[in-house]
């Protein structure tokens, strides 16, 4: 799926780069930057895959959302420092995801699943950081940049697929499933990788990361509406929670710094 996933993406995202006539040039000195950051996205997808196996996924989802914080440290380890708004902003989206995906009674909790799930939460914030600091692809435009961190992943999860033996199209057996295939190509993986490497550059990653907390919620909004799934009272706080912590930092801008 993910092979496919993001191997659609990257032809989708070369013809409208033909179509505009944008060049695919980019430096050799570039080439080693742009693929890491297309391993660190897809390594977030894979680490968080393969947490499943050991925790559930309400807690899986809680720790790498944990990414903001990693974000902020990082930052702050680059000497680029929150504001104490922003601090304030990622405690509270932080309680809220706890309140929307904290697993439930009984399960089971192992200590590999743990690591990689915040493991997955690292490769993230390294790609956000990486994104608005490095200065080696800082004149790379967002389209150019996620062109070749989309190859980069479409050639992990070819090499991975290639290990594990067996057919690229397992599964895949009617024209829904490749309309399928070619929604998370577009949606969640063209679209959303290109937004965010644009709102890194412009509002930092720390405040991007932040923002990212409307994934969760988005969700969660369509599962209720749109396929029926129950709405408790420790989600709807939680969502109120997350909203207000995203609008707080919006609100009170840090003198116009990017982070």
């Amino acid at each position: 799926m993910l092979f496919f996933r993001y191997g659609f993406s990257a032809l989708i995202l070369g013809m409208w780069m033909l179509g505009r006539k944008e060049a695919f040039h980019i430096q050799k000195s570039e080439i080693g930057i742009l693929s890491l950051l297309g391993l660190l996205f897809a390594g977030s997808s894979i680490f968080l895959f393969a947490s499943y196996e050991f925790i559930p996924s309400g807690l899986a989802t809680t720790l790498v959302y944990l990414y903001p914080v990693f974000v902020a440290l990082i930052m702050v380890f680059l000497r680029f420092y929150p504001s104490w708004q922003t601090w304030l902003s990622i405690i509270a989206t932080f309680g809220g995801i706890l309140l929307l995906s904290s697993p439930s009674q009984g399960s089971q909790i192992r200590l590999p699943g743990i690591i990689l799930a915040v493991v997955s939460a690292l490769c993230y914030s390294f790609y956000l950081v990486i994104v608005n600091r490095s200065s080696r692809i800082r004149h790379v435009s967002e389209n150019t940049l996620t062109l070749y961190a989309l190859f980069a992943g479409t050639a992990l999860f070819a090499i991975l697929r290639l290990i594990q033996g067996g057919s690229f199209t397992q599964g895949i057996d009617s024209l829904a499933d490749w309309g399928n295939l070619l929604g998370l190509a577009i949606a969640p993986t063209l679209l959303s990788l290109l937004t965010l490497a644009i709102s890194s550059r412009f509002i930092g990653p720390t405040k991007t990361s932040i923002l990212g907390v409307f994934e969760p919620l988005t969700a969660i909004l369509i599962g209720t509406l749109m396929f029926g799934e129950t709405m408790t009272w420790k989600m709807a706080l939680g969502i109120a929670v997350c909203i207000g912590a995203v609008v707080f930092m919006i609100v009170k801008p840090s003198g116009g710094s990017k982070e």
